[in-house]
């Protein structure tokens, strides 16, 4: 299916999640995870209106930075190593899964301008994510007032793979609570205002429970091999 067909849906599905909690679709941006496609098919997303793209390795994001450059806003959202920092900073505008000091310290050495990281937090607790607990985060965000380079614009969680309802929305509405904590901190280098939280199969859910940014990828360009 084409991406634009695709898009149009899941605008439907925002738009009805939004009506649900009062919110407004504008509020709510849609990021393109083009990990598993081609960059035929992640420049068919651009053409097609998406105007943010995420990937999860540095490869993926060069190949594809190389050909689009700045006709997308880019969001590396995957686990991110220290080393690979300098292949990437400065090319991305966002970090999803910044959750270490010595991440921090690298992306602060390797940035040329403030670059804006989501704090990733493993609410659910399972031992194959990524992420700081929940009990972590606040010290963690108060120790990054001295990396100038950082600006921490929010929060970013994975939530359990399940059709339990009542479970994704536990793990969304737990990390718009610790959101809300450190917003309230007012720290001008973490405003904090952002919820990147929910992906193809549970991002109505996590949009009722505040998401600002949702990280889409089967639901919208398809898997592995799609666009060529």
């Amino acid at each position: 299916m084409k991406v634009e067909e695709n898009l149009q849906k899941i605008q439907e599905n925002i738009e009805m999640a939004c009506r649900r909690s009062n919110r407004h679709p504008d509020d709510v941006t849609i990021i393109a995870v083009t990990k598993y496609v081609t960059i035929e098919r992640a420049q068919e997303a651009v053409e097609a209106g998406v105007v943010h793209l995420g990937e999860n390795r540095d490869e993926g994001l060069l190949a594809k930075w190389d050909a689009l450059r700045d006709k997308p806003t880019w969001h590396y959202i995957g686990t991110l190593q220290s080393r690979k920092v300098k292949n990437i900073i400065d090319k991305v505008d966002y970090i999803h899964s910044l959750d270490r000091i010595s991440l921090a310290e690298e992306i602060n050495k390797r940035a040329e301008k403030v670059t804006n990281c989501f704090v990733q937090v493993n609410v659910s607790g399972e031992e194959s994510k990524q992420g700081l607990s929940p009990d972590e985060v606040s010290e963690f965000v108060l120790s990054l007032s001295k990396y100038d380079k950082i600006r921490i614009c929010g929060l970013m969680t994975m939530a359990p793979f399940t059709e339990d309802e009542m479970v994704l929305r536990t793990c969304f509405r737990k990390l718009n609570e610790l959101q809300s904590k450190i917003k309230n901190l007012k720290l001008k280098y973490a405003p904090c205002a952002e919820l990147s939280m929910g992906m193809s199969n549970d991002y109505a859910i996590a949009i009722e429970e505040g998401a600002t940014m949702v990280r889409i990828g089967t639901a919208l360009v398809g898997e592995e091999g799609v666009g060529g």
